[in-house]
């Protein structure tokens, strides 16, 4: 099974086993309290928000969601809303952990932390899925905020976890390419040399149940038109199901483009966590906000 677009994973969401509760660290974001609402309504999620009430209830007010049902935990100014909002989630008073009005470095700081048990003998790794005009389906990358320049272990991880993630919102086994500026092993470019490390591993012994190709190039992975100029013969151009990207600023930057040039619909979730972790930026819209709780509920506690 593949994924064709977003409304595959509302409804994975819908099926879930229980609204997830979700703890959202710093709720005075006007675009992630309409997400998170908005998921509510839907019938998969339950809001806990976490912050100062004199800025929060104003915003609910303002949004016209004051007489909704929700859980406010509130803060006093200068107190910490990411560790008061850890904290919820570790009591198990929460389900999924969403970052608000928070730094990201802070946020990502608090889950890295021992003390706070969030950690599991996984990597944390981001995995967005990506739906634009001219793809087919929709497309995982990864990991695009929390490794920044992965060693072949840790992309070992990233392989898995983005394997793992797919295979729990329907996929079967899918088609994973190691991203490279080329398709041709180069000495002198480390990241192509490492992408045949790899398959060349999974070829021994599966890093993960997915079909794994790399050094390959971006316009390769995408089209099959480029593949058949160049003479590629790789039957899964343009069928890809995923994209490892080579380094954190990789992942990002093709994200940022998809998003601002290719019209492109994206959420994401930090998986390898106790619990589905969704992590936006402040400035995303609410559509965004909305679909990355759907594909934390879509997960059901199976990544």
């Amino acid at each position: 099974m593949e994924l064709k677009n977003f409304d595959q994973i509302v409804e994975r969401a819908k099926q879930s086993f229980r609204k997830q509760r979700v703890v959202i660290a710093g709720a005075d974001s006007e675009n992630i309290l309409l997400g998170a609402f908005e998921a509510q309504d839907a019938g998969f999620a339950t809001p806990v928000l976490v912050g100062e009430a004199e800025k929060i209830e104003p915003m609910l007010e303002r949004l016209g969601l004051k007489d909704k049902t929700y859980r406010l935990v509130a803060t006093q100014p200068g107190e910490d809303v990411i560790q008061t909002a850890v904290d919820i989630v570790r009591r198990g008073e929460g389900d999924v952990l969403m970052r608000g009005n928070t730094q990201t470095r802070d946020f990502l700081m608090a889950l890295l932390d021992k003390k706070n048990e969030l950690r599991t003998d996984k990597r944390l790794v981001q995995i967005d899925l990506v739906s634009m005009p001219e793809y087919p389906k929709l497309i995982a990358i990864g990991d695009v905020t929390v490794t920044i320049e992965p060693n072949v272990q840790q992309k070992k991880q990233i392989i898995r976890s983005m394997a793992e993630t797919l295979e729990a919102v329907g996929y079967d086994k899918p088609n994973i390419a190691l991203l490279s500026m080329v398709e041709e092993v180069n000495y002198h470019m480390k990241d192509t040399m490492e992408a045949q490390q790899l398959v060349r591993s999974h070829a021994d012994t599966p890093i993960a149940n997915c079909n794994l190709v790399g050094p390959i190039a971006y316009d390769l992975i995408l089209s099959k038109e480029a593949a058949r100029l160049k003479g590629y013969d790789q039957p899964l151009c343009g069928e890809f199901d995923g994209i490892v990207a080579p380094s954190l600023l990789a992942g990002n930057l093709i994200v940022k483009g998809w998003q601002m040039h290719a019209k492109a619909k994206t959420c994401g979730v930090v998986v390898g966590a106790k619990v589905p972790v969704a992590l936006t930026s402040r400035s995303d819209s609410k559509e965004v906000s909305f679909l990355s709780l759907a594909f934390c509920a879509a997960l059901d506690g199976k990544a």
